[in-house]
């Protein structure tokens, strides 16, 4: 599997009731915590004072990334997202093989 680098900025529609927005984010959490399980979201943050998350996912190219992966998000419809590419550097001080 490929990993990206995966900038998320969520925009709720104006005029959406509270409790349809509240019901998708307990939907997101327990999405996440699926996702990571199976090794597809790896890690996750959001930058101090922003409401936008960055985090490491993996799938097979990125179509799979966008349409079953990040697609599967219950807030995917009110996302904006930034797909980059990773490759390992010779110098990561994480690598292995």
């Amino acid at each position: 599997m490929k990993e990206y680098l995966v900038e998320l900025t969520t925009t709720v529609p104006e005029g959406t009731e509270q409790t349809e927005v509240d019901r998708r984010r307990a939907a997101e959490s327990a999405r996440a915590r699926e996702l990571a399980a199976q090794g597809r979201l790896l890690r996750l943050w959001r930058p101090v004072g922003e409401l936008r998350s960055i985090g490491i996912w993996r799938a097979e190219d990125e179509t799979e990334l966008l349409a079953e992966v990040l697609g599967s998000l219950p807030l995917w419809p009110w996302m904006t997202a930034v797909v980059t590419p990773l490759q390992s550097h010779p110098n990561d001080p994480g690598r292995t093989g």
